[in-house]
């Protein structure tokens, strides 16, 4: 899931270069959308993880 926010977040750097405003801001939006939800997902795990030791 990372590897997608990334991925998004290069092709918003890259949109906004070659100056498209908007596709750079919804590809910028879903590249945050997907980190947070790698943040969450994370920290469930890891909480999930000291409990079960």
């Amino acid at each position: 899931m990372l590897h997608y926010a990334v991925v998004f977040f290069i092709i918003a750097i890259i949109a906004a270069v070659f100056g498209f405003g908007g596709i750079a801001a919804g590809a910028a939006g879903i590249a945050k959308a997907l980190f947070f939800i790698f943040i969450v997902v994370f920290l469930v795990t890891l909480l999930l993880g000291f409990i079960r030791r």
